[in-house]
């Protein structure tokens, strides 16, 4: 005899607006505060206390004055909250909303590449891009986001040498734009990589006088089409200068129109069209998966229920003080 599987019910469809709502509610009730990054949907963002790109949350973070912060994000991102916020409950909606880059390095493998380096009698500085684990960040000199990685560079003594750590590809265009070596780690996020270079160019044809605008965990063939190279926040502040209306082709995660309509709607903003990696056909898969675990429902469960909550870990202590000094100071 064999006895039935268990499967996961399936979630209910419930309606935004009553969710929205109930959400509003549990933030009084609970004493929280929403951060929502410019990749989860749309309907989160419009719900959020804060929104932006990782510095500018980072910075958020730490002016929140309630007893706990929703991260409507990826698990780095509520790990970095929580370390700034060390008194402080931070939730995230799914635990599982991971992140390919911080993926891409491990920090037992981090360490170890560290300690060949000294061995060879390399001396050099680590820098981290923020998509990473609070493991890693712990094992660094800096820490970068897209919108100050040039400005910490600058901060790196000229007789150092730099690791760059997880993404190649901003690594190589920071190396481009500040002139100074790097040793790159050889990680990618898994949205930036798909993008369609034959699609770009086509569009851009089909589009005259349209403007690419990229983010620079792009690979090199679509920076080096690209007209606008930029973080979130970076995009948003140049579509908002510019009164003429413009046919933007935005190659990063497809949310991030939502923040650039509402902040300059006298635009045009096309997705650039990505790669199915199974089939290599084109799609409008520019999506992030993990961002994508976003959801109304499960903000409003963990608002109701108080978790998944990041528990405090001793390395954080460490990983402070590296985000204080590059993100604060």
């Amino acid at each position: 005899m064999t006895l039935p599987v268990l499967q996961e019910r399936p979630r209910i469809e419930e309606d935004p607006l009553d969710l929205m709502e109930e959400i509003d509610a549990l933030k009084r009730e609970k004493d929280a505060t929403i951060l929502a990054h410019f990749y989860v949907d749309g309907e989160i963002q419009d719900i959020a206390d804060f929104t932006g790109d990782s510095l500018k949350l980072a910075r958020d973070a730490t002016r929140v004055t309630t007893s706990t912060i929703v991260f409507a994000g990826v698990h780095f991102m509520g790990e970095s909250a929580k370390i700034m916020n060390p008194q402080k409950r931070v939730l995230i909606p799914d635990l599982l909303a991971g992140c390919s880059l911080a993926d891409s390095c491990p920090p037992e493998q981090l360490a170890a590449f560290q300690q060949q380096l000294r061995a060879m009698g390399r001396d050099f500085h680590t820098v981290a891009y923020i998509n990473t684990s609070a493991a890693v960040k712990s094992l660094v000199d800096w820490i970068v986001t897209s919108g100050n990685a040039q400005e910490i560079i600058g901060r790196v003594p000229k007789d150092k040498e730099i690791l760059f750590v997880p993404d190649q590809h901003l690594g190589r265009y920071l190396m481009e734009v500040t002139g100074r070596k790097m040793i790159l780690w050889p990680g990618a996020c898994m949205v930036h990589e798909v993008f369609s270079i034959q699609d770009l160019i086509r569009i851009k044809r089909s589009h005259p006088g349209s403007v690419v605008m990229s983010h620079p965990e792009c690979p090199q063939n679509i920076l080096e089409i690209s007209d606008v190279i930029g973080g979130t926040e970076k995009m948003r502040q140049h579509v908002m200068k510019l009164q003429t209306p413009t046919t933007f082709l935005v190659a990063t995660e497809a949310s991030m129109i939502h923040p650039l309509q509402k902040a300059a709607p006298q635009h045009t903003y096309i997705p650039v069209p990505g790669i199915m990696s199974a089939s290599g056909e084109t799609c409008a898969c520019n999506r992030c998966p993990h961002m994508a675990r976003n959801t109304l429902q499960k903000i409003r469960d963990c608002l109701r229920d108080g978790r998944p909550e990041i528990e405090w870990k001793d390395y954080f202590s460490k990983a402070r003080e590296v985000l204080d000094r590059s993100l604060l100071q």
